[in-house]
Parts: structure tokens; sequence; C-alpha cells
């Protein structure tokens, strides 16, 4: 129960203010996800360290991601989500600023830590929305934060491939540390603090439960192509992974507190979502990593165009312009039709792009226009998710929801990369003694995408028509009034 009521919603001014401070950090985080990607390469030789050593800087982010952003969401319900929104910036820019000054490899991993840590600040962010912003704005600014992690990941690509290949890589954390900080003023100054919340004891053992169970999936499905997928450590993994994850339901569903109310999750609307957002997330992010592997590889593999990476970033910047034009239309059809037919619109564009992706490689305005097409059936998509989530919740839950929803999608992305890894190594050319992936590995990406969109079309169809929610005690209260 809250032990507070809601402040009154933001005038149209500030509203549309706190809308922008709060995209702005969900743009930040998302930065985060992609910052070293185009160094990959390099860390072996920059950090002193192995290739597989170096793959830790991504992986550690996205399992250090998926597991706080569930208990930054339970805590922004306890205690405040502008306080946590806090945390998670200075930690992202604690992080940065350790990556800005080390040279040492295990420093530069725990800052890439730090950085995954701050990925709940998307899901804290919808829930400050909903609680703050008039009716008439909290739509479209649900769908801009929440493609945010679309639009962070499209823009960081240019940015950082034009600051790795002319400035020094320590520039990358050193500006995202500025960026942190100066978000935190921003935060400070224009957002305010929820009044609604849940109060109770934090579940410590549901924490470390899920905790424990996402690291071992999360790092069998993001290492499994380097481990070995019938390797006994994958499948160990695997396996402690469904054990733990059967232990902590049964906890928390006898705990008075839990982490995540299960009860709640289990409701048709909610759990049907969170399936619909791990396809949408496969679905969407497919052409976020192959997108600028096909822009760069060479004419000689017959897809590839040779391009740098500063030129193949800005050639993809319209899939970042694409999911942030496209995030209000999303808004705008989830009020007139509702968010089920949004995810479906959603759903049914992602199939149509990744299916003409598989199919079409020539020429570059063809290839980039069914990457946007991607993009766009992305934005619909994620602008929807939190929308649904948040008609089937209590208020006093809506950050931990989003962020198990957000969990969702990241289980969703991150499967997404172990399949194109499996893939894009599985059929390979070779140019110049140089091996590539073949059109056909792309062609099986891009198809595998078009299933998954298809599949999450088809789930949110057969999603219940989500309403607000209503407390048990209020149905009851106008059930005894109708009987009289």
């Amino acid at each position: 129960m809250s032990n507070a009521t809601s402040a009154s919603p933001a005038p149209p001014r500030r509203s549309k203010l706190v809308i922008g401070v709060l995209a702005s950090c969900g743009i930040a985080v998302s930065l985060m996800q992609t910052l070293v990607v185009p160094l990959l390469p390099e860390f072996p030789r920059l950090l002193d360290t192995t290739r597989a050593n170096a793959a830790w800087l991504v992986t550690a982010t996205l399992v250090a991601g998926a597991v706080c952003a569930p208990v930054l969401g339970r805590l922004g319900d306890m205690y405040g989500k502008r306080r946590m929104l806090l945390v998670a910036l200075a930690t992202m820019s604690l992080g940065s600023a350790l990556g800005a000054v080390s040279d040492e490899f295990i420093a530069v991993l725990v800052g890439r830590v730090l950085q995954g840590a701050a990925i709940g600040v998307v899901p804290l962010g919808i829930s400050i929305m909903r609680d703050e912003l008039p009716e008439d704005r909290v739509g479209s600014g649900i769908a801009l934060m929440s493609a945010t992690l679309g639009i962070g990941g499209a823009v960081g690509l240019p940015v950082t491939g034009l600051v790795a290949e002319n400035l020094n890589w320590h520039w990358l954390f050193a500006g995202a540390t500025v960026f942190g900080i100066g978000e935190i003023l921003l935060v400070r100054l224009v957002v305010p603090e929820s009044s609604l919340r849940s109060g109770g004891r934090f579940d410590f053992v549901g924490a470390l439960g899920l905790s424990a169970a996402l690291t071992c999936l999360l790092l069998a499905i993001s290492k499994g192509n380097d481990w070995g997928w019938t390797s006994g450590l994958v499948l160990g993994l695997l396996a402690a992974a469904a054990a733990l994850f059967v232990l902590w339901g049964y906890y928390e569903l006898r705990v008075a507190a839990p982490l995540v109310d299960l009860r709640v999750s289990a409701r048709p609307t909610v759990l049907l979502t969170n399936i619909a957002s791990v396809l949408v997330g496969l679905a969407m992010f497919a052409g976020f990593m192959v997108g600028a592997q096909i822009m760069q590889a060479p004419e000689g593999t017959g897809y590839g165009f040779g391009m740098s990476l500063v030129v193949t970033g800005l050639v993809l910047l319209p899939i970042g312009g694409a999911m942030g034009v496209f995030s209000p239309v999303s808004a705008q059809i989830s009020r007139r039709r509702g968010p089920r037919t949004t995810l479906i619109l959603g759903g049914a564009v992602l199939t149509l792009g990744n299916l003409a992706g598989s199919l079409l490689h020539d020429p570059l305005p063809l290839v980039v226009f069914n990457l946007t097409v991607v993009a766009i059936g992305g934005a619909l998509s994620y602008g929807a998710l939190p929308t649904l989530i948040m008609q089937a919740v209590p208020p006093t839950e809506t950050a931990a929801a989003n962020s198990l929803n957000s969990l969702a999608r990241s289980i969703g992305t991150s499967s997404c990369s172990a399949i194109v890894v499996a893939l894009t190594t599985g059929s390979v050319v070779q140019i110049s003694g140089v091996n590539y992936p073949s059109l056909f590995a792309y062609s099986w990406v891009f198809t595998v995408a078009g299933g998954a969109a298809l599949l999450a079309a088809v789930i949110a169809a057969a999603t219940p028509t989500a309403r607000r929610y209503v407390p048990v005690t209020a149905q009851v209260a106008t059930a005894i009034g109708r009987s009289r």
C-alpha cells in the first residue's frame, strides 16, 4: 500500500522538461551498452589482455544491468524512484571515471560493471512519468523513454566510432563521466520525487537469489559460443539457473514483501507481455548487431559495402532518428486503439523489416531502408510494452514491474547476441585471408529475427485487453455496492 498520495501532475511546460531530462538519462545509460563495441578488437592490445577477456567488457555490462534493474526497481518503489535514479546515475559516472583514468584490465572491467548497473534508469524513469505527468503526457513520455534503449545504441555507434578513430580511448569514458554528472544535476533540478511508496522491508534473500539465477543464465547465453554449448560449464550454468529460478520462485511466493510479486507477474497480461518483450528484444537487436558489420564488410563478400566505422555510423543514423520520431506515434496509437494494438502493429512491422532484410541485400539505400523499418517496428513495440505492464499492476509496483519487463528485453537482446554469433561463425567466406560471415548467415539472422517478431505479434493478439489496475479492495467495494 502506498504511504502517501501522489503529487499533483506537473504543468505542461514542466512536463516537457521532465520528459526531456528523463529521456536524456535513458539515452545516457543505453550509450553505455555500446560504448566499447568499436574498440573490442583493440582492447587486447590496449589493456594487455586476451581477446576472450576483452569480450567480458560487454558481457559484464549486460549481466550487471540484468541483475541490478529489478533490484533498483524494487528499491525505487520502496524508498523513492528519483532517489534510486540518482544512485544509478552516480554509479554510472563512477564507473566511467574509473575507465577514464585506468589502463588496467580489471579496473576497466569494474568500471564497465558499474556502468551496466545503471540500466535501471529506464524503468525508473517510466515509473516517475506515470506518477508525475498529466494524463495526456504519460503515453508519449513513456514511449519515448522506452525507445531510448534503441536510440542510444543507434546514436552511440557513430559517436564512439569517431572518438575511437581520432582520440585516445580514455576520452570515451571521460565523456561518459561528464555526461553522467550533467544528468545528475538536471535530475536534481527538474525531476520531482514521486510520493508513491510501497514501504516494507527489502527482500535481500530474493535479490540474491534472482541475481544468482540471472548471472548463471546470462553467462551461459552470452558465452555459449566461446565455451561450447555442450560443454560442462555451459550446461552446468543452465542447470544451476533453472534450479535457482525454481527455488527463488518458491521463496518469493511465501515471503511477506517479495522482491517481485509473482502473483501479479503471473497475470495473463503481464506474463504474455513479458514473453513478447523477450521476442521483441531479439527481433529489434538483430539489425543493430549486424547492420554495422554489413556496412563495413568488403564488397567481395557479396553483400558488404566496405565502409569505415565513422561512415557506417553516419549511414545508420536514420535508425536512431526513426525510433525518436515514431515513439510518439506509438503513444498516439496506444491512446486511440490501445497498447495491445500498437504491439501487434509493431510486431508486424518488425516482421516485414527483418524478412525484407533476409531477402534484399542491395543497393545500399534499400538495405538502410529495411533496417530503418526494423527500428520503426521496435519503436512502436517498445512504446507499447510498459503501458501494457502498468495498466495491469498497482501503482506502488510500477518500478519493479517495469524493471522485470526491462529484464525480459535484456534476455531477448542477449539471446539475439548468441544467435547472431552462432550463425555468423557457422558459415563464412574468406576474403584476402580473412574470414567474414557469409550472405547465407546474415539471411538466416534476419529470418530468425523475423520469426521472433511474428511470434511476438501473435502473442500480443492473444494477450487480454489491459485495463487500469483496480485494487482488490476497490473491486470488493464495487461488488458490495452493486449487491445493495
